[in-house]
This record gives C-alpha cells, sequence and structure tokens, in this order.
C-alpha cells in the first residue's frame, strides 16, 4: 500500500461534540423575600423569564465553558413565543438546534420561587415535553462523543414501559450506545419514589455516565441521604453509588450535593470533594446549579479528566450559577471557572 493511502473498509470517523436531548423549559424566576404558607402572602421583588430545562440549561453553560465545543440541543418546543425565544437564546451562544421540532403544543414552562438563601419552588407545566419521545431522534444522524438525556421522570414518552428494556428510554439509550456514543443520563426530584425504580433503573444498564444529585440516587433504591440533624448520609449515597454501578451503569457514577460532591467509577475507585464556599453576599439563587455541575462534569470527562478534577471542575461550574438568579447568566468560561476554583476555599466532608 503506497503511503498516505487510505483503506476504505478501515476507515473511522472520530466523532465529536456533546449533544443534549430532553426537557426544555422557560422558567420565570420570581425572587420573593419568604416562602409563604397556604393563604399567606410573600413581597414579589424580581420576576425574569429565563431558559430553563436540562437541554437549554446544560447546552448553554457548555457553550460558555468552551466556544470551540460542538453543543446541539435535541427536543420539542411549541410554536409560541416561549419557543421562539428559546431557540433565540440557544443560537446566541451558537449551539446546533436544527434536530428541535416546533409542535402545535404549547412551550413547556416553570415559575420558579428563590428565596434569599437560595432555595427555590418549582411550579412546571409539561408542555411540548411530554410528547418529546425517542422516535423524535434518529441515531444515525448523531455525530456526538456523548448523548446526554434529562430528565427522566419528566418525559412523559421516555418514561412509557417497554416490554424487552423496562422503559423507552432504556432501549433508546441502547441504540444509542450501538453507534459508538457514550449516553448519559439526569433525573428530575420527583416525589414520587415508586417511579424512581420503574422509570429509572432500566436505564441505567445503558448509561455510561450517571449525573445526578444525593435525593435521586438514594430514591432509586429505596434509602435516605441525610441523617436526622440533615447532614448527609455519606455511607448511604456511596452504598446507593454502587448499586447504580452493579446495576450497570458502565463508567461513572457522579452525584452532587450542597456541600459536597461524589464520583464512583467502574473500577470501584471512590472519590469525595467539598464543595466551594461561596459568601452569602455573592449568592443570588441556585436555579440551575444542577444543570451547570452536569456541564462542567460532561465538559470534563469530554477531556479526560480525572475522577478529582471533574468533581473540582464541575463543582466550580454549580458555584457559578449561585452568583445570578436565573439558571446560566453566572456561568463563566473554563479559565475563570480555574480562577474561582483557587479562590475560594472547600468545605470539609
Amino acid at each position: 500500500m503506497l503511503m498516505g493511502s487510505t483503506n476504505k473498509n478501515t476507515l473511522q470517523i472520530k466523532k465529536n461534540g456533546i449533544t443534549l436531548a430532553g426537557s426544555m423549559i422557560v422558567d420565570v424566576v420570581k425572587s420573593i423575600d419568604v416562602y409563604p404558607k397556604m393563604g399567606q402572602l410573600a413581597n414579589l421583588q424580581e420576576f425574569k423569564r429565563a431558559i430553563g430545562g436540562c437541554v437549554p440549561n446544560t447546552a448553554t453553560d457548555l457553550a460558555v465553558i468552551d466556544s470551540k465545543l460542538k453543543v446541539s440541543a435535541i427536543g420539542k418546543v411549541g410554536k409560541d413565543d416561549n419557543g421562539q425565544f428559546l431557540l433565540k437564546k440557544l443560537q446566541e451562544k451558537n449551539i446546533d438546534v436544527s434536530k428541535i421540532s416546533v409542535v402545535e403544543t404549547p412551550t413547556s414552562f416553570c415559575d420558579v420561587m428563590s428565596i434569599p438563601n437560595g432555595e427555590r419552588t418549582f411550579f412546571s407545566f409539561r408542555g411540548a415535553n411530554s410528547d418529546f419521545s425517542p422516535t423524535d431522534i434518529c441515531s444515525d444522524e448523531l455525530d456526538c462523543k456523548i448523548l446526554h438525556i434529562g430528565y427522566l421522570l419528566l418525559l412523559d414518552k421516555f418514561d412509557e414501559s417497554d416490554e424487552e428494556f423496562g422503559t423507552a428510554t432504556a432501549r433508546f439509550l441502547r441504540d444509542i450506545q450501538s453507534k459508538g456514543i457514550k449516553t448519559s443520563i439526569d433525573v428530575v426530584s420527583s416525589s414520587n419514589v415508586e417511579e424512581f425504580s420503574q422509570k429509572v433503573k432500566p436505564a441505567l444498564r445503558y448509561a455510561d455516565y450517571l449525573i445526578i444529585n444525593e435525593l435521586e440516587c438514594c430514591n432509586i433504591w429505596g434509602l435516605s441521604c441525610r441523617k436526622e440533624n440533615n447532614k448527609i448520609d455519606v455511607e448511604n449515597v456511596r452504598l446507593a453509588m454502587w448499586k447504580c454501578l452493579d446495576y450497570g451503569v458502565r463508567e461513572k457514577v457522579i452525584v452532587h450535593a450542597k456541600e459536597c460532591a461524589f464520583c464512583l467509577n467502574k473500577d470501584g475507585n471512590f472519590t469525595s470533594v467539598g464543595s466551594l464556599i461561596i459568601p452569602k453576599e455573592l449568592i443570588k439563587g441556585s436555579v440551575g446549579a444542577g444543570d451547570a455541575f452536569c456541564a462542567g462534569s460532561l465538559y470534563a470527562i469530554y477531556n479526560d479528566y480525572s475522577d478529582n478534577e471533574i468533581l473540582e471542575f464541575a463543582s466550580g461550574a454549580a458555584a457559578c450559577s449561585l452568583f445570578e438568579a436565573n439558571s446560566v447568566d453566572g456561568m463563566r468560561e473554563k479559565n475563570e471557572i480555574e480562577k474561582i476554583i483557587k479562590r475560594f476555599k472547600r468545605r470539609a466532608i
């Protein structure tokens, strides 16, 4: 064979970039002085429309972290002002929106009530997200290195039962893996514990990466993530992570909480880091902190960071989200996140 010639039978096109699929939401973030009891009044101090949901939040965060990274979004929005708002915001960050469907069903939205300490409560309208299904994604057209889907338990068509695989999500993820694409999943913090076992477990078998919070991870297995004094139960969280890995997660289980983050990899190595201590006067809200952590994790995984580096970088990205009241405006680019990581101390675990 002549030097420089190519054997077409062995030619492989390297997949690159990260694709986000799943929930697309418009958040109406309302800052209130206190969360009222039933029948009582709270003062609305500020309100602002912003992007929300796994796809817009995580995709935007990734695009801000690294403007050179190829980021694609897949989901459904309505033929309404909120749908156009989402598409415009994503396009402004050079995110590929060509695979987002525009339908008659209204765009999903969420009223977010945020109090001064950063805690928030959500009132959600499922809208177009409830119509989004695996059939809306052509796996043959995907050329990404990682596909992340979220949020399970909020995507009705993905959560439907499947006789062979357990859920439509599980069948979909198996198909994606067969194309040589790494899969990653995220879950919404549903109050229905039974749903976790029925709708999340089957997907674990076909997930390379699981990136969720401590409550979600423990809910899958009916474990408590907090002790009576409200401190995180590290042993229970670790046990839940082991169960996820044993059940089928192929590469890494990553769990984030307000005070720390954990990673358990396929070799059984367990890593933990404390969260960055951000002064209260700098905190404007925590909407999108989980998505910011997820974006930081995906970026670090994509770039082959060590487990400790993944957690440190992801927690730095999550800390950035605290600087603004909405889900994405606080995010910083990679070098700035690294400076923030060095600037603030970490909590002891």
